[in-house]
């Protein structure tokens, strides 16, 4: 047990989705549109667009942990570190939103999942049929690889027209189900993707996703009611191990979904990354003493990576920073805080998928502390040490 866990200090892991640093050295073996990841870097490509402000978490070390993943030097952020700092490493394979949340918590996938081919129809012809009768309806729309936003904008007059959900895949492990929130019904569209996950799991796609979404044709426009199935982790996570030794587990954002509600006692679910930011905000000042708290904000992902907006997700970074200096004002001694991510999804890069990346990983509580290379694995390692809990996983503490 460190100091700061025999005084009761809590621990806040903050995962800024798709916020990547370069640098992964297997990103030669993923791929957008046919071409590799190798030199995707979403933080320095966006710095180098558009010198980024983001004082708070520079000082921590985010300049300096991009510099060491990638070499890249991302204009706007050179501060000497003041926390501690250093990058991560997924030894998963896969370049999507369970498998950097599961190893960041200690436990690395251990299958490769399924990915459906990028075909027309891209989902076996009996799945096919078994996702229409549990709709209710006589087939499916799409049944290709899409953009999200796109496809609801060309399907969704048929979708109201005939009553049929709209299916899509991607380059992750995921099959999305869209659907009109009034017309179709959110909770049909729930029980739906319930129903499709039990179908799919094992098959090890590793989520099903609700994506409703109103309006009317020409103005069609996501809810902000997402939710996801994911298959339950293979093995204990900091979050189950956290619980079972009696400290109170809080999951702010998706991460109940992700971890499909384990090891979690309470949920803190909000319309958009600034409810958030409220929550954790709340959680800062009200967790009570070896407390584990897991965020995630995703908006970076959801709204800016995947739509290729450079100017956006500079915004949102930078919105975002001022968030993290009002949460770091807040924390008390003994805490431990660490700032980190999933994967890449880089706004300058070809195609709309996910980029294979490292990650920053930032941390208050400890000092000025340059920990190098380390792996995602070893995040949940060094909570558990912080907060004086048993080991999980393969990794191994840096603190």
């Amino acid at each position: 047990m460190t100091d700061q866990g025999a005084r009761g200090g809590r621990a806040f892991v903050i995962v800024m989705d798709s916020v990547g640093i370069g640098g992964a050295p297997d990103a030669a073996d993923y791929f957008n549109d046919g071409l590799p990841d190798t030199g995707a870097n979403t933080v320095a490509h966006i710095a180098q667009a558009r010198a980024l402000n983001m004082p708070h978490l520079d000082a921590l070390g985010l300049g300096a942990a991009i510099r060491l993943a990638s070499g890249a030097v991302a204009p706007g952020l050179g501060a000497a570190p003041r926390g501690l700092w250093g990058a991560a490493t997924e030894s998963s394979r896969g370049k999507d939103t369970p498998s950097g949340h599961w190893e960041i918590a200690g436990v690395p996938v251990p299958w490769e999942w399924h990915y459906f081919p990028d075909t027309h129809p891209a989902f076996p012809r009996d799945l096919t049929a078994r996702i229409a009768r549990a709709a209710g309806t006589e087939g499916i729309l799409g049944n290709q690889h899409a953009s999200g936003t796109e496809i609801m904008a060309r399907l969704g007059a048929r979708h109201l027209q005939t009553g049929w959900p709209i299916c899509y895949t991607s380059a992750d492990s995921v099959l999305q189900i869209a659907a009109h929130e009034e017309a179709f019904g959110l909770e049909r569209l729930n029980r739906l993707c319930s129903e499709v996950a039990g179908m799919v799991h094992p098959m090890r796609v590793g989520r099903v996703i609700a994506r409703p979404f109103a309006g009317a044709e020409g103005s069609f426009a996501r809810t902000p009611n997402r939710r996801d199935y994911a298959i339950a982790p293979p093995a204990p996570t900091i979050l189950d191990v956290a619980q079972a030794a009696g400290r109170a587990t809080h999951a702010v954002g998706k991460i109940g979904d992700i971890f499909s509600h384990r090891g979690i006692a309470h949920l803190h679910k909000g319309q958009s990354d600034a409810d958030l930011a409220g929550h954790l905000l709340a959680l800062a000042d009200e967790a009570r003493p070896g407390s584990l708290i897991l965020a995630n904000f995703v908006e970076f992902d959801s709204l800016y990576g995947h739509r290729r907006n450079v100017a956006g997700y500079a915004g949102a970074l930078e919105w975002f920073d001022g968030v993290a200096g009002a949460f770091l004002d807040r924390l008390r001694p003994g805490d431990l805080a660490i700032f980190t991510a999933d994967h890449g999804n880089d706004p300058t890069w070809r195609g709309t998928d996910h980029t294979r990346e490292r990650v920053p990983v930032l941390g208050w509580g400890y000092g000025a502390r340059e920990i190098g290379q380390v792996g995602f694995a070893d995040i949940a390692a060094s909570v558990a040490a912080h907060l004086g809990l048993p080991p999980v996983g393969p990794g191994a503490s840096f603190l």
